[in-house]
């Protein structure tokens, strides 16, 4: 009796309040779809909508509006983190931002949850990293653009994290509780407990339209790259030039699959459902993936060979830390994140509710979705492989295709080079030898790869 007093007579913000029963209108049940909540619906069709037309042209007109979605987001964090350092009560935001907290070292979900907010934010696993490579330059120094990426992301993370605490702080004395009671994770963070601390600042409405502009530009941004990343790859897989001109229709066709498979997270249980592939579909497939990729690279492809390839297009072997990192440290660590998750998981929960067993098996199974197909792709490459004994249908399964290597004839350099060049003919018309003549004309007929023909005479 006293703890169901305790639990009906729990303080409940109006922020959370709005949030639960004004825009999400939450059911009792993931099963308990509801309706579909307008609001939500309409939000989806324009978020698909600014996608599509940002991205009708493929990188072409994505990669000016990134100019603005990448870069405008750090205006709005430099303003918040001005206001909020001011503010009384953020240095103990700060402060409780800067402790570490030992004891959750141990806990396998904290480790999980950087692994996928490494991933996440700088797209690794996802494809898009590939996907956008695929349209540099070939001799793109890769090397310096990697280290700038990842020393930035890890800045903004930081960086971000000022933002949010300091006025994290504020918010708690000015309530006179804890910094940890009133910091959350998850969609709580971002539409509950900041915007609440928002609403108690000075000109409230204009920090809230600055934080949710800003969340809107830094979402934007990374949908762009996971639908150019899809649509690349089914125009690539089909590769005729018909479907490549059509690029912009398989663009629209995309972007409605993805509006239509989102409807069910605008339902009244649409949180329970977006959280389900958050912990599942977008966490621990993402370390499968990784693992996956390292231990090909390195030891099925061969981490000779991908040096070698490295070297090729940088001018430059990769730095002996690299080569340590791709090799022995990236594997290793990613395998143990992958098996302390394991060790230590716990059902999914949100709030007080406890998700059924249907639903964690039905996660288990979006999780599994995106990496069954790689034993399966696997398993098919060894049937199909020429070879009398299982050992060599292996061995012929791990071995590159015959045309693999650089996509352009003119970078196919080195172990690359084709044994004929098509663009070089050599025609040599050789006559008899007559022995009164102790040498011989040989008449060479060359033609160049621009057309013209010119003659060559030598002795013999």
């Amino acid at each position: 009796m006293s703890d169901w007093l305790n639990h009906s007579m729990k303080r409940t913000s109006p922020s959370e309040e709005y949030w639960k029963y004004k825009v999400l209108n939450v059911s009792n049940d993931i099963g308990n779809f509801g309706e579909i909540r307008l609001p939500l619906l309409g939000c989806l069709a324009t978020s698909w909508l600014i996608v599509f037309l940002c991205l009708i042209k493929g990188v072409k007109s994505s990669g000016k509006v990134v100019y603005f979605t990448a870069t405008f987001p750090y205006v709005v964090l430099t303003i918040l983190f001005v206001r909020g350092v001011t503010l009384e009560g953020a240095a103990t935001g700060i402060k409780y931002y800067l402790t570490p907290q030992w004891e959750m070292i141990l806990n396998a979900k904290v480790w999980g949850d950087a692994a996928s907010q490494i991933f996440y934010s700088l797209g690794c696993a996802w494809g898009g990293l590939i996907t956008m490579a695929s349209y540099n330059k070939f001799h793109n120094n890769c090397y310096r653009d990697s280290i700038i990426i990842s020393v930035t992301n890890c800045a903004t993370s930081v960086y971000a994290g000022f933002v949010i605490f300091s006025i994290l702080g504020f918010m708690a004395h000015h309530l006179g509780v804890n910094v940890s009671d009133v910091a959350d994770h998850g969609p709580g963070l971002a539409f509950v407990a900041y915007p609440e601390a928002l609403t108690l600042l000075p000109i409230s409405p204009l920090w809230s339209v600055l934080f949710f502009f800003m969340l809107i530009l830094l979402g934007l941004g990374t949908q762009f790259c996971l639908l150019e990343t899809l649509v690349t790859a089914i125009t690539d897989e089909i590769g005729s030039q018909w479907i490549i001109r059509r690029k912009t229709f398989v663009t629209l066709g995309v972007a409605i699959v993805g509006f239509l498979l989102g409807i069910p997270l605008t339902t009244q249980a649409g949180i329970y459902w977006l959280l389900l592939m958050d912990n599942y579909a977008a966490s621990f497939s993402l370390v499968v993936i990784s693992c996956i990729m390292c231990i090909a690279l390195m030891y099925v492809y061969g981490h000779r060979e991908y040096f070698k390839d490295v070297e090729m297009m940088l001018g430059f072997p990769p730095p002996i830390f690299f080569r340590i990192c791709w090799r022995f440290v990236s594997p290793a660590i990613i395998f143990f994140i992958l098996i302390f998750t394991v060790i230590q998981y716990k059902p999914i929960t949100y709030n007080n509710y406890v998700y059924p067993n249907w639903a964690i098996a039905l996660g288990f199974l979006m999780a599994l979705s995106s990496v069954i197909c790689i034993p399966g792709y696997g398993f098919f490459k060894l049937l199909s492989s020429e070879g009398d004994t299982f050992l060599e249908r292996l061995k012929n399964a791990t071995k590159p295709s015959r045309d693999w290597g650089p996509s352009l004839p003119e970078h196919r350099r080195g172990r690359y080079a084709p044994l004929s060049s098509p663009s070089f003919e050599c025609n040599a018309e050789i006559r008899p030898l007559q022995p009164e003549k102790k040498s011989e004309d040989i008449s060479l007929n060359i033609q160049g790869s621009n057309g013209s023909t010119y003659k060559q005479d030598a002795n013999v």
